[in-house]
């Protein structure tokens, strides 16, 4: 397929969209309180044997899904790309990449997860699109001064030969962010701006077709049942059209490429146009921001619904680090009435049970290097530990794929098989995103463990390490001591018990390098991070356990979920 000339005209189809489901008594708040699982579509599961994670895939697992207790599926994008960035790269939102399917698959995939109560979230990435887009490639060929390029960031270069970048701005994927082109004779041309990779040009979100484009591509997916969008990147749109430098220290909204207040203006629209569908049809936001107060302003009633707090995942495993973000966070939440959202890791980050088994268990993508070491055991029961303390607290919860089975970081990826251009722009030194991308394993004891199906000759994209025999699905499943038992058991007893979720916390008294609150009046969390194990508060039942308790005291990295007796009010701190 050539994405090069994909022209968006798959509209025809969007009329089929008016009679998809929605869930019977569809609850218009579901999303304060759900339990979102994310899909990395390449890597969950193969349903056709080319090695490659698709749609099918999907749909022969959701009954696993289902069982864990998810509530809704967040996919990275699934559209048509040529995958330079992992499908960030965007060349038609209107159509699946080949290797997922379809659109009839991704529409019978909507419809199948609705049925079994379970909603779907797409991804949109509205900062950029890939440079085989339609409007780039028209872009180019126009040349310079044209409509076309209005859409983008073309400038020319300083200098007498315009020879230097118009900008000394740096990328997030390290590196330069403009590339300069090449007239049709040859020459040296016009320099465009990008963000990301090269491969990734910056649209022009002061442009009306650029909003008029990401307008109709919301509601070509809201009329396919899509219950919400999680919009990446969503404080880079807007730039500073006169291209300043980036101050030393910026003033609030003052950043020439970052968290500018025009952007609000883009995400009340945006959540009108969410608002006039049936049920609620969401907002996610990818937002990192270190001034908690600026990343709280986006999530006012008349903008986005949430917003990731990557400060939580990023916060490494100590409990005043971490009670300062829990503190922070749902403070900063409450003047607009948001709910919180936790979550450990992602298909950006180092999983969790590796990161929190290294000396510095924090996480910044500038401190990423190969080879930091990390102890395995301790990252495990940090990790479980982890995941029942996020679990209980206020707001909705997202796990990504994997961490459920407690796959570890694959740090050991021959270097010609990583497709991240992290690790490439690095210089090598970044061991980029693709260790927490490995296919999944299902079942079996060699690779591809299940990931596709049983004859299939290709091999999975990235391989599998030979070690997760023992981590595969089928392993864990009937496995009371798994990580797998443990997420199920944590997302049966979040759903049944009436102060899980959405709603208010109150920290209890408790020892340094201990975090207990209370949900609700019979509910406790404790969570030991201190060296040495500790008593239980009273109690009536312990839910569940991180970790075994020894001698009736709870063992360091360990969280415990406690049935407690009625409390009277003045009993709590806050």
């Amino acid at each position: 397929m050539d994405l090069s000339v994909m022209d968006g005209d798959s509209t025809a189809t969007a009329a089929r969209g008016a009679g998809f489901p929605t869930l019977p008594g569809d609850d218009p708040d579901w999303w304060r309180s759900a339990v979102i699982y994310q899909i990395y579509p390449r890597s969950f599961a193969d349903g056709n044997g080319d090695g490659v994670g698709d749609l099918a895939g999907v749909r022969q697992h959701l009954p696993y899904l289902a069982d864990l207790g998810v509530d809704a599926l967040w996919f990275t994008p699934w559209y048509a790309s040529p995958l330079a960035d992992g499908g960030y790269d965007v060349a038609d939102y209107r159509r699946i990449h080949p290797a997922f399917g379809d659109l009839a698959e991704a529409e019978a995939l909507i419809r199948d997860a609705l049925a079994l109560g379970i909603r779907t979230i797409v991804d949109v990435v509205p900062n950029h699109v890939s440079d085989r887009h339609r409007w780039f490639q028209e872009a180019l060929a126009a040349g310079p001064g044209s409509p076309e390029r209005e859409r983008f960031w073309f400038r020319r270069g300083l200098g007498p030969d315009g020879d230097r970048m118009p900008t000394g701005w740096r990328s997030n994927f390290s590196g330069d962010t403009w590339t300069r082109t090449t007239n049709p004779d040859g020459t040296p041309g016009e320099w465009y701006l990008h963000l990301f990779s090269p491969q990734q040009p910056d649209l022009n979100w002061n442009h009306p077709d650029v909003r008029r484009e990401h307008e109709d591509i919301l509601r070509f997916w809201f009329d396919r049942g899509v219950a919400g969008v999680r919009i990446d990147s969503a404080a880079l749109l807007v730039k500073d059209p006169s291209l300043p430098e980036v101050p030393e220290e910026p003033a609030p909204g003052a950043h020439p490429t970052q968290d500018r207040d025009e952007l609000h203006d883009i995400y009340r629209a945006w959540r009108a146009l969410a608002d006039g569908y049936p049920g609620a049809r969401v907002l996610v936001g990818e937002l990192w921001l270190p001034d908690i107060e600026r990343f709280a302003a986006y999530l006012r009633p008349d903008e986005l619904h949430t917003a990731f707090n990557f400060d939580f995942l990023a916060r490494p495993w100590d409990a005043r680090e971490l009670r300062a973000s829990i503190d922070e966070t749902l403070r900063a939440h409450a003047p607009v009435h948001a709910p919180s959202t936790w979550v450990l890791s992602n298909h950006d980050v180092t999983r969790a049970v590796t990161r929190y088994g290294r000396e510095d268990s924090s996480f910044a993508f500038a401190t990423k290097r190969k080879g930091t070491p990390t102890d395995p055991e301790l990252g495990r029961r940090r990790a479980r530990a982890a995941a029942l303390l996020t679990a209980a607290l206020p707001g909705s919860l997202y796990i990504y794929q994997g961490d459920e089975l407690g796959l570890p970081e694959v740090e050991d990826l021959p270097d010609e098989l990583r497709e991240d251009p992290m690790h490439e722009r690095s210089g090598g030194i970044d061991p980029g995103r693709d260790g927490c991308r490995v296919p999944l394993p299902w079942r079996g004891t060699a690779a591809p463990f299940g990931f596709s199906p049983d004859g299939a000759s290709a091999p999975p994209w990235l391989p599998q390490p030979a070690e997760w025999a023992g981590l595969t699905v089928q392993a864990q499943q009937s496995d009371p001591s798994s990580m797998l038992w443990l997420y199920r058991q944590a997302l049966r007893i979040r759903r049944a018990e009436p102060g899980l979720g959405d709603g208010s916390l109150q920290w209890l008294d408790a020892p340094d390098g201990v975090l207990a609150f209370a949900r609700g009046p019979v509910f406790t969390s404790v969570t030991n991070l201190s060296a040495a194990p500790v008593p239980l508060p009273e109690h009536q039942a312990i839910l569940l356990s991180s970790s075994p308790l020894v001698g009736g005291l709870l063992p360091p990295d360990s969280t415990a979920w406690l049935r407690t007796h009625a409390r009277p009010a003045g009993h709590l701190t806050t």
